[in-house]
């Protein structure tokens, strides 16, 4: 198992994060075009719910689109939601997003733990390859969240 950690802190309130970040749709817009990132379930909700499935088309690698399928395991309204992944990239995927009000904004923070597939073959190419592709997403969050948000200093 591998892990990946980032926080940010967002000038704007724990509502308007939680609306924003609770709300598959706007993933595609946190997320590098070259992923290629679309988002193919239909939602009869607005709000996120334990047990809700999204399912998603993605390239991660050399523009190959592949099917990505995730499920919200917990929900703590306005504290963490935990998406898992069901079909994907990874052996396992578990992503938790947790929220706190802080003076002047909230402070989000994500925690991924992952496993790659293919034995000793993913195990290899993991830290040149998966990590930095992982690093990059985030760090392309950060940015967006920047823009879309401010930060906090």
């Amino acid at each position: 198992m591998h892990n990946l950690q980032s926080t940010i802190k967002l000038s704007i309130s724990l509502d308007e994060a939680w609306n924003f970040f609770s709300d598959p749709r706007n993933l595609q817009k946190i997320t590098p075009s070259d992923m290629g990132f679309t988002i193919t379930s239909n939602f009869f909700k607005d709000e996120m719910y334990e047990g809700m499935i999204i399912t998603y088309k993605v390239s991660p690698l050399l523009g190959i689109k592949m099917d990505w399928m995730t499920e919200i395991t917990h929900v703590k309204h306005k504290e963490f939601f935990v998406d898992e992944q069901r079909i994907g990239p990874y052996k396992i995927w578990h992503h938790q997003h947790h929220f706190k009000a802080i003076d002047g904004g909230v402070e989000m923070t994500d925690i991924i733990d992952y496993a790659v597939p293919l034995g000793p073959l993913g195990k290899m190419v993991e830290p040149f390859l998966v990590r930095p592709k992982l690093k990059e997403i985030f760090d392309f969050r950060t940015k967006k969240m920047e823009e879309l948000f401010g930060l906090l200093k």
